[in-house]
């Protein structure tokens, strides 16, 4: 009977110890990440160095199409510091889900396969694709299914980056991709004549090319955009999140609907070469992740 007691009295301490623990442990755990942004007045912000959607100007200052965005967001949502970093293209996904984010941006189309892996905000802005070539297009280059055509041709595309999907879906086979790490890479295997063509969206390509100064490479003017599955591709772009963070999504697309409502989305992005064609209209990341 002795030993029953005693028994009972370690298992009452056990539990006492549990419950004490659990409720140290308390608010700031059970926070959403919504709750400990706006508590901190700071949120992490993973981008991809691309321009025109993010990137250091001269004054080594953090700007672009999807800084200006998300910062216009947050502060309406009344985040007062955005700290952005600047990582590879292929970084984000993995750096959203391992938490060195709270959120990512920059360059980022919605698609099927990425909403497995993150959940997606409403649309900010639609582009197409474009091709860029060695100077006088000796390969006569008009759309990735020329390229399909021909396996002497090669092409370099970034790391990550949907076009890759877009080429396999045109034919064009893995040997004939040289898979690069970001833009000016891009930019100099073309330029080495290591590869035959490169390509990107349209609003970055030209950035690239101007911010290069390359002189021995001709933007393909004459170029077919993607087929894929019977429809001309064009790419959506949005924010990401990770796939519990419903709460900071919504507010974020709240916020972000304002300014479309407004008007100030279009001039925000008008001022990274983006027009009012380039603006999403009525698509939805549902209907994108669906499709």
């Amino acid at each position: 009977m002795k030993k029953f007691y005693t028994g009972i009295v370690i298992c009452l301490l056990m539990l006492s110890v549990v419950a004490c623990s659990s409720t140290s442990s308390g608010s700031e755990g059970d926070m959403s990440t919504l709750e400990k942004v706006k508590e901190e007045g700071k949120i992490t912000v993973g981008f991809s160095g691309e321009v025109p959607y993010a990137y250091e100007d001269e004054n080594g200052n953090l700007t672009g199409q999807s800084v200006e965005v998300a910062r216009a967001v947050f502060e309406k949502l009344g985040i007062e510091e955005m700290d952005g970093k600047l990582t590879k293209f292929g970084s984000l996904i993995p750096g959203l889900q391992s938490g060195n984010f709270d959120i990512i941006t920059a360059g980022m189309y919605i698609t099927p396969d990425r909403c497995k892996q993150i959940d997606f905000g409403e649309p900010e802005y639609s582009i197409g694709e474009a091709l860029a070539v060695q100077k006088g297009n000796p390969h006569n280059l008009h759309s990735y299914e020329d390229i399909a055509n021909n396996p002497e041709v090669k092409i370099s595309v970034m790391n990550g980056a949907i076009e890759i999907d877009y080429l396999k879906a045109a034919g064009v086979s893995e040997d004939q991709m040289e898979i690069v790490q970001d833009i000016p890479s891009n930019i100099a295997a073309l330029e080495s004549g290591r590869v035959d063509a490169i390509t990107m969206t349209g609003p970055t390509l030209e950035s690239a090319l101007e911010t290069a100064n390359a002189k021995n490479i001709d933007r393909v003017e004459e170029f077919s955009q993607p087929i894929v599955d019977g429809e001309s591709v064009r790419g959506y772009g949005a924010a990401g999140f990770a796939i519990e963070d419903d709460e900071l999504r919504e507010a974020y697309n709240e916020a972000l609907q304002e300014l479309k409502d407004s008007g100030e989305l279009l001039d925000i992005i008008s001022e990274f070469g983006f027009t009012e064609a380039d603006l999403p209209g009525d698509m939805t990341a549902q209907q994108l992740c669906e499709s």
